[in-house]
């Protein structure tokens, strides 16, 4: 009978662990960088300056914007790296590398583009997002974090969120709020309307964060310390998960109740309650780094790592 118990027990285990695989695997053209999701629209970047969107109704590819070569160092036309996407009513954010070391950002709409930041404003910018229509906030590589209006061309306000790398920001749910995280291990956490520091969160992550998510009142962490650090910044209370490898991809739900991150060597998914602590599941991966894991509902999510597929999920 102890045998008996012990073999169940064992193949509790192996089914508990059981991968949950994809729903659907999406092939990009470039290695992919970043994406966005709008009303049955996904649109993903690339490192090559394409964004290609897709209906995820019909999965297929509905058009593709192509971003003008830059010069490289060697003065050769290169395809310019997009770093991030955003969208805002029917404007989507487009930030990519222009040449020269800087950035470039462009506005797509009604099938035009226009660019509003170029390599003449020398920006050296790692991150953007629409804080509303007219105005976007920026992250350099210093770790100055700019709110600028797209329209004036003029900086509403500027601040050093720390003297450390800047590695990611996360904005909250009504962007009145942006979580900047750098190498130093914290998070600092801004007011969008002045820009004033108006909490710092610690001791989660001991070294360089490299993702992060902000939803509800949940903030996520992911770093080098293979550690994913949970702040709940309305209890005051903060707590980690174990991975077996680094952190590099975080993701929330819109109300900030579950969380993922990427959790082993193999880059796998743990999905968890952010409230209890319990595991709610592993999603299997494709073995590349995650770049990122974005949820487009309670119960669905994307996630794009370092290679040219992008894989939907529903929540089990």
């Amino acid at each position: 009978m102890k045998y008996i118990i012990i073999v169940v027990l064992f193949l509790t285990s192996l089914y508990g662990q059981k991968l949950i695989e994809p729903r659907y695997v999406y092939n990009i053209s470039g290695m992919v960088t970043d994406l966005f999701y709008n009303t049955n629209f996904l649109y993903v970047a690339t490192d090559d300056g394409q964004v290609e969107c897709f209906n995820v109704k019909t999965k297929k590819l509905e058009h593709n914007i192509q971003l003008k070569k830059i010069k490289d160092f060697m003065g050769d036309a290169v395809g310019s790296k997009i770093f991030s996407l955003d969208m805002i009513e029917d404007k989507l954010m487009i930030l990519s590398q222009d040449s020269g070391g800087y950035s470039r950002v462009h506005i797509y709409q009604d099938k035009q583009l226009e660019q509003v930041i170029s390599k003449d404003d020398m920006l050296n910018i790692i991150k953007a997002k629409f804080i509303d229509k007219d105005t976007l906030i920026l992250a350099l590589i210093s770790n100055d974090i700019i709110s600028y209006n797209i329209k004036t061309k003029k900086k509403n306000w500027v601040t050093q969120a720390s003297m450390s790398k800047f590695s990611s920001f996360a904005l909250n749910n009504d962007r009145t709020l942006v979580a900047i995280a750098d190498e130093s291990g914290d998070v600092h956490l801004l007011s969008i309307k002045d820009g004033h520091i108006v909490k710092k969160l610690s001791g989660q992550n001991v070294d360089n964060i490299f993702s992060i998510a902000f939803c509800g009142h949940i903030v996520l962490t992911g770093g080098q310390d293979r550690r994913a650090g949970v702040y709940d910044i309305t209890r005051g209370s903060a707590y980690h998960k174990a991975s077996s490898f680094f952190v590099y991809g975080v993701g929330l739900s819109p109300s900030g109740k579950i969380g993922a991150y990427s959790s082993d060597l193999k880059n796998n998914i743990t999905l968890f309650s952010t409230q209890t602590r319990e595991k709610l599941g592993v999603y299997k991966s494709n073995k590349a780094i995650v770049n990122g894991i974005y949820f487009i509902s309670e119960n669905e999510f994307f996630v794009n790592s370092n290679a040219k597929t992008v894989s939907y999920y529903k929540v089990k």
